[in-house]
């Protein structure tokens, strides 16, 4: 299977940055391909222009979205790994979705009606944040959060959505618990 991971974290010393290594070696040894594209150390652009908008309503995108599109073609399963911050993407992940998730790419519109054209790939997202799980439910968030990114933007694109881990305390994590996360993400890949 093709696997592409999108990746966004600064800190190559983070707990997003353990779950992406554990995975790609992962993914290696059990005969997979794997892709990281490492948004921070492509310095990716994540401001939608003008330009941007005009090229995507003609079918037109700059060079550095085209190439992205190509690996999200690519693959059969996409892994976005990224922290929550300030109750949203990270801003470079969200300008990453804005730009190429691209109408025309992404989705497109049949006499009104709205149409995911990214069909038959599956989706993982891997979230950490720094509150615990048990405050992000008390208030809702988890559930927001799901409807926000899960609905707003990957089942909107047609992905599958195999799984959505939120991890609390990503800031502060006890050994254990990366151990046993680490393990649920893996396990999700052996099916």
């Amino acid at each position: 299977m093709k696997h592409l991971i999108i990746y966004a974290h600064p800190n190559p010393n983070s707990l997003n940055s353990h779950f992406k290594n554990a995975l790609v070696s992962h993914l290696l040894q059990s005969g997979h391909e794997a892709v990281v594209r490492d948004l921070y150390q492509l310095s990716f652009d994540p401001v939608l222009s003008l330009e941007d908008m005009a090229g995507q309503g003609k079918g037109l995108v700059a060079d550095d979205v085209k190439q992205e599109q190509q690996f999200i073609t690519w693959a059969d399963c996409i892994t976005f790994i990224h922290p929550i911050w300030w109750t949203g993407l990270a801003a470079i992940m969200k300008g990453y979705i804005d730009r190429v998730f691209s109408y025309g790419f992404a989705y497109r519109y049949d006499q009104g009606v709205q149409k995911g054209l990214l069909t038959g790939k599956q989706a993982v997202i891997i979230s950490t944040h720094g509150k615990s799980h048990e405050e992000y439910t008390a208030i809702g968030m988890d559930k927001a959060l799901s409807l926000t990114s899960d609905k707003g933007i990957y089942s909107y694109c047609g992905f599958e959505i195999k799984q959505h881990f939120f991890f609390g305390k990503a800031d502060r994590p006890a050994p254990e618990s990366i151990e046993y996360r680490t393990n649920q993400i893996i396990s999700t890949f052996k099916n």
